[in-house]
């Protein structure tokens, strides 16, 4: 299933070798620098896998040198185990009353669901969690949207799973959380392999750079300019992982 952010980039479809990659076409940045981006496919990554070992098998055989990697958040929570299961959230007196008045954020996936709700209370404490309810109640009338989320804060935004029209039956039972230390995760990458890695939590709307290594070569607005257009795809493409090829002045 396409989503609307890549309905209408180019697809072709590659191959090298096992691997499987797509074209997501040449992007040009405000700077006038222009970036080719592939879209690599992995298998579906389970719990406690090795990011260093997929970025061996899955983007060292087409790695060339000056490409920098843009890794999924929603892998790396998986790499991480940052992940919590619907089993172990037990949704309270406040998350089973909440849910039902819960809005649906920009990405079209909100907190009317009693155990993500749960799981939020658990991060942020029920005090915050209840002036943020009551801060986007209030203003949302206004158009005034998102404000749950800053309030929360913690990286609540980036909390995916416990979604009953996941493409995955195992996203519908698990909960994958950002992980924290998100430069050292990606500088793990790039020590190891020499491959400049920035970690984002991409939707159809926004792009939310979460961490990079010390090496990346590209300023965040560069990164901003080659992945505007959401190049990982959703649902069950399983291309997490962009390899970015620069084509124009040096980065």
């Amino acid at each position: 299933m396409e989503n609307a952010a890549t309905k209408n980039l180019p697809a072709q479809r590659r191959t090298l070798g096992d691997i499987v990659y797509f074209d997501r076409g040449v992007r040009a940045g405000a700077d006038g620098r222009a970036y080719q981006r592939y879209a690599i496919q992995t298998h579906f990554v389970q719990r406690r896998e090795s990011k260093i070992a997929l970025v061996e098998r899955y983007v060292l055989p087409l790695y060339q040198p000056g490409d920098v990697l843009s890794f999924g958040a929603k892998v790396m929570a998986m790499c991480a185990d940052t992940v919590r299961e619907r089993k172990d959230v037990k949704p309270g007196f406040w998350a089973k009353r909440m849910w039902r008045f819960a809005g649906i954020n920009h990405t079209g996936v909100g907190m009317h669901e009693p155990h993500k709700l749960q799981l939020v209370i658990d991060i942020c404490g029920l005090p915050r969690v209840l002036l943020a309810a009551a801060v986007s109640a209030v203003t949302r009338p206004f158009g005034m949207r998102g404000l749950f989320y800053k309030i929360c804060g913690k990286g609540v935004g980036g909390i995916d799973g416990f979604y009953f029209r996941s493409s995955f039956e195992v996203y519908r039972e698990l909960a994958l959380i950002n992980p924290d230390h998100p430069n050292e995760l990606c500088d793990e990458i790039a020590q190891a392999l020499h491959v400049p890695t920035v970690l984002m939590d991409a939707n159809d709307i926004e792009q939310n750079q979460l961490g990079k290594s010390k090496d990346f070569p590209l300023t965040d607005a560069q990164i901003q300019d080659a992945l505007g257009d959401n190049p990982s795809g959703q649902g069950d493409e399983l291309t997490p992982l962009i390899l970015i090829r620069p084509l124009s002045a040096r980065v």
